[in-house]
């Protein structure tokens, strides 16, 4: 059977994206132990990974041909991504977003040019009037995660943890749709094999933990969490094979553990992260091991403004408390 996501595409995603695409820095997380370090995606030029697939996939397909326009399904990051680089391409760009959207994404994705509509806030849903809006403008359909130029891009993260830090032990990811967790599972499995990759879901959208459970794509019942990056209700016919294949295992965390490690983040690290990207830290917290070399992927920040504060205030009473 021939692999849908090999190390070589996601190579040439990394040459292809490497003039639009900053190098996040992997930076210390001191009040985490000595051992860890955190991956700053959340300094991309939109405020997420995403721009990495989205970016990876225009360039792909314009260099094969004309593109019209493009059209996305997001309920935030992606969505932005796309305009962006549909905008640095000279494209129009159309993005279906939930109607219970992040305020502060839809008014950035609609900064970076793109036309907004809303759909129910399910996935599904938003894809199902993607595809629509594609056929009917004769647009590119830029899928959120289930595509293998999607996977490459974001796969480029892991290609860059390897050079930031080649003796690295355990890459922690957060799932959402498993584009990210497919790319650099892929990478880090073919280059390191002895690296573990963790994903790490959220108690209220634990559609991949269900179905690695089950051993098959299950949806999970009712999404509540406030980690609105990562609400996908089933995980993708493309991601979860490679997942069930690479993933060593799925940790979960609570809201508030998710909105704990954020406050920390903004108070101890004084970065911006919103609560997608800090989900990730927040499992590798649980896990947390005396020597053990490990990453965290801090996926995005792009984050309401009172929440945040909210919980870095939080944060730094409980500080001077101890």
């Amino acid at each position: 059977m021939t692999d849908v996501l090999t190390v070589q595409e996601i190579q040439e995603a990394f040459d292809r994206i490497r003039p639009h695409v900053l190098i996040s820095p992997l930076l210390p997380c001191l009040w985490c132990g000595d051992a860890v370090w955190i991956k700053g995606e959340n300094l991309q030029r939109t405020g997420a990974f995403k721009i990495r697939g989205a970016f990876n996939m225009l360039l792909a397909q314009t260099q094969r041909g004309k593109v019209l326009g493009v059209v996305a399904a997001s309920s935030g990051n992606h969505g932005q991504a796309v305009a962006y680089a549909a905008r640095r391409l000279g494209l129009p760009s159309v993005v279906i977003m939930p109607e219970n959207a992040n305020r502060v994404k839809v008014e950035a994705t609609r900064r970076w040019g793109a036309h907004i509509l809303f759909a129910p806030p399910d996935s599904q849903a938003r894809l199902r009037m993607a595809e629509e809006v594609a056929q009917e403008k004769g647009f590119l359909l830029v899928p959120p995660y289930d595509h293998p130029l999607i996977m490459a891009g974001q796969g480029t993260t892991a290609l860059e943890i390897l050079q930031q830090l080649p003796d690295v032990e355990e890459v922690y990811v957060p799932l959402g749709g498993g584009g990210l967790a497919a790319g650099v599972s892929t990478a880090l499995k073919a280059l390191k094999p002895a690296v573990k990759v963790l994903g790490v879901e959220p108690e209220g959208a634990a559609d991949h933990y269900l179905s690695r459970q089950n051993a098959r794509r299950t949806p999970w019942p009712e999404v509540h969490t406030v980690a609105d990056g990562l609400r996908a209700s089933i995980p993708g016919e493309l991601t979860f094979p490679i997942l069930q294949r690479y993933l060593d295992d799925i940790i979960l965390v609570s809201d508030e553990e998710i909105l704990q490690t954020m406050g920390h983040l903004g108070f101890q690290s004084k970065l911006v992260v919103e609560p997608s990207g800090a989900t990730a830290l927040a499992g590798l917290r649980q896990r947390q091991k005396d020597g053990v070399r490990q990453v965290a992927l801090l996926s995005g920040g792009n984050v309401e403004g009172e929440l945040w504060q909210a919980w870095v205030d939080l944060s730094a009473r409980s500080s001077l408390d101890h």
